[in-house]
């Protein structure tokens, strides 16, 4: 039994057997290496970015720093001496009115200083005139311009010496005649606002101004103080004897063209926030172009300000609020509005195409397009080569005439991608800056709010698929 149990055993056949994991192993490799053929396209291409369509506006808010131009006339002493001035900078003053007085000998300034007349307290009107001249300084304060620091310190000292005027004009009748013996009267020559600094920019007009002048090393100015020592011929004060005064600025010169069609553009002065109308004239000196706002008011409010910083409020367009980089440009086949048939009920627009049947017999094929615009003035449909070639041959309805689709024209939009592909949708830009562009909202072929588009149009092509 034994030999037998052994023989037996010796007959046993042993098969090999199959592997079970070689499939797998395939299939995982092919699952990794479409994981990586995805994640090379992935990171090699441009991911599309959607941008939600909102309702917005943009402000065109522009500030320039502009040079004031007045209609200003400076007046010199024939007398040499101590000048002490009796009207207030800034103050209307009539044909005869007196200005200022001339000490020649300078014992005026000493009586004065012995009967303590500048050392007296202010009174509530005098307290709110310095508190007037601090503010309008404080909130036009520049960091950059620190020169505006001494013509500030220089206003308050002749602000100081003035409100001594009425005290002083009553020493004049109380004290002795030999006090007085060598004061001189300069009584106002015209009618105007006084002022009490010269800078040489008296006699400047739109059309003399430089660039240079902007340059504030470039600009002198030079405050006449009272109670200083002036000879005979110096300048004293200055009349500006018009309302009518006007503001310049540099400008580019594409610009100042597009300001210029405006004729009227609304102004905020910085100093005081002050709002006015200005006419828009447009100046091309020899160094470039300039801006011309002309006012025929407040004057007297900036009469001693050589420079101001201006605000222009220009239109402020609201619609549908769009990144500038979602703009496009594509170009269209022109298709005359008679040739073309809307459909009332359905909205749908048909052309007739000129073609041939199986026989090579010619017919008449009425073709469904997609139209992007329509242009009322110029009475053409906006068609893309979708379904229209280049040489079609039209036909129009009920009449042997023909066109053939060659004009082309050129349209600004975006891609929409609502339906999951770049879909082009008309635009018309109401204003742009270099971030945003307001477009109008509504329109037959255009957007809508809570649209979506394409963030970069240059990343995608017509009728593109888009994964959401």
């Amino acid at each position: 039994m034994a030999d037998r149990k052994r023989e037996e055993d010796n007959n046993i056949l042993s098969f090999e057997r199959p592997s079970r994991f070689r499939i797998e192993y395939l299939l995982l490799v092919l699952i990794l290496l479409y994981m990586i053929v995805v994640a090379v396209l992935y990171f090699s291409s441009d991911p599309v970015v959607r941008y939600e369509v909102v309702e917005g506006s943009l402000s065109q808010n522009n500030i320039y720093r502009a040079v004031a131009i007045r209609d200003e006339t400076v007046f010199t002493t024939p007398y040499s001496g101590y000048v002490n001035f009796l009207a207030r900078e800034g103050q209307r003053v009539s044909n005869g009115d007196l200005v200022c007085t001339v000490d020649e000998t300078g014992k005026v300034s000493e009586y004065l200083e012995a009967q303590s007349l500048l050392e007296n307290s202010l009174s509530d009107r005098e307290l709110t005139e310095f508190q007037n001249d601090i503010a309008d300084y404080m909130h036009g304060f520049d960091r950059s311009s620190f020169s505006s620091l001494y013509d500030f310190k220089y206003t308050l000292k002749n602000t100081v010496l003035k409100l001594a005027n009425a005290q002083f004009l009553d020493a004049l009748g109380s004290a002795e005649g030999s006090a007085f013996a060598g004061l001189k009267y300069l009584d106002s020559m015209d009618t105007g606002i006084i002022t009490y600094y010269i800078d040489g920019c008296e006699d400047l007009t739109a059309d003399t101004v430089s660039k240079e002048l902007f340059d504030g090393a470039s600009y002198q100015r030079q405050n006449i103080l009272g109670n200083d020592l002036r000879a005979a011929g110096d300048p004293v004060y200055k009349l500006s004897s018009s309302e009518n005064w006007s503001v310049v600025f540099p400008i580019d010169d594409s610009e100042g063209e597009e300001l210029l069609k405006e004729d009227y553009i609304k102004v905020r002065f910085l100093k005081n926030q002050l709002e006015s109308w200005g006419k828009v004239s447009l100046h091309r000196n020899e160094d470039g172009s300039y801006l011309e706002l002309s006012f025929t008011n407040s004057m007297v409010t900036f009469a001693t300000d050589r420079f101001l910083d201006v605000e222009l409020l220009l239109s402020e367009d609201t619609g549908l609020k769009i990144p500038v980089s979602s703009i496009a440009v594509k170009e269209f086949f022109l298709i005359d509005k008679r040739f073309v048939t809307e459909e009332e009920s359905s909205g749908n627009t048909y052309v007739i195409m000129q073609g041939y049947n199986e026989t090579g017999g010619r017919q008449s094929i009425l073709t469904q397009i997609e139209v992007y615009s329509y242009d009322e003035k110029a009475g053409v449909y906006y068609v893309d080569d979708s379904i229209l070639s280049l040489g079609d041959i039209l036909e129009l309805p009920d009449s042997s005439e023909t066109c053939v689709v060659k004009a082309k024209g050129e349209l600004q939009g975006v891609y929409n991608i609502n339906k999951g592909f770049a879909d082009f949708k008309e635009i018309t830009v109401l204003y742009q800056n270099e971030e945003y562009a307001i477009v109008r909202s509504n329109t037959r072929y255009g957007l809508r709010v809570y649209d979506y588009i394409v963030l970069d149009a240059s990343s995608v092509r017509d009728d593109q698929f888009i994964n959401k």
